[in-house]
């Protein structure tokens, strides 16, 4: 069958709960591969809790139904404070971006206890601010960026990257974004001369469409896990029951 929409390819997938230093309890999931070892961790960080984004937004929720199977990952979804999804409820507040930075590390710090392996922060929208933000702060492959807006993260947190080399900086801007388009995240990326910016022709911040869904999906891998390109369209084994 066409691999497509809310398609749950195998993995086996665990209910988790983060413990952040602040005291709260973040609900999450946890995929990883059916029968072997992931070669690599995304720990995804959602969209704006105030505008609908949580952990089953349409990106990381597919890329949590396929990259197990497809790609050999983990992929590690969480509410971030405040935030409900079907999961549940994480505790505590929405803050804006501020005392997320606990979240951040408790969702770090789980994927270090577990032993998995090369981590990256894979933000959408909102999450890309927390990625910028805090990512330096942890023992992290990379970050790739999905829809940066650039409305919280400083010009000065932006360039402060550029100290950090080692660690890749991907970024997937959309050409009809309704923040951040492909010119101006030029220039505003500039300060990070090893970022590597990639505009999506077509593309809108919501990356709605199965066309736009592969394009995300592929790119992630490349950065990841450039073995497992390209991503098959159809899957021949068995799949899990899921919703729309």
């Amino acid at each position: 069958m066409e691999i497509r929409g809310p398609l749950l390819l195998p993995a086996r997938r665990e209910d988790i709960e983060l413990e952040t230093l602040d005291g709260l309890t973040l609900v999450g999931e946890l995929a990883l591969p059916a029968d072997r070892d992931p070669v690599a961790t995304l720990v995804t960080l959602h969209p704006l809790p105030t505008a609908g984004g949580f952990m089953d937004s349409h990106i990381f929720r597919k890329a949590a139904g396929r990259l197990p199977a497809l790609a050999d990952l983990a992929v590690l979804r969480f509410n971030t404070r405040g935030t409900t999804s079907p999961r549940g409820t994480s505790d505590g507040a929405f803050d804006g971006g501020l005392a997320e930075s606990f979240d951040v590390a408790a969702a770090v710090d789980f994927v270090r206890e577990r032993g998995l392996p090369r981590p990256w922060l894979v933000g959408w929208s909102f999450g890309t601010e927390l990625a910028l933000k805090y990512g330096r702060d942890h023992d992290i492959e990379g970050i790739i960026l999905l829809s940066p807006p650039l409305h919280r993260a400083t010009a000065d947190e932006v360039a402060a990257w550029a100290q950090h080399p080692d660690r890749r900086v991907v970024v997937l801007v959309p050409e009809l974004d309704d923040y951040l388009r492909p010119a101006e995240a030029a220039q505003r990326f500039a300060s990070i001369p090893h970022a590597v910016l990639i505009p999506v022709d077509g593309g809108k911040h919501l990356w709605v469409g199965e066309t736009q869904t592969r394009r995300v999906l592929t790119e992630i891998v490349a950065a990841v896990n450039p073995d497992a390109l390209p991503l098959a369209t159809e899957w021949h084994g068995e799949t899990e029951a899921s919703g729309a």
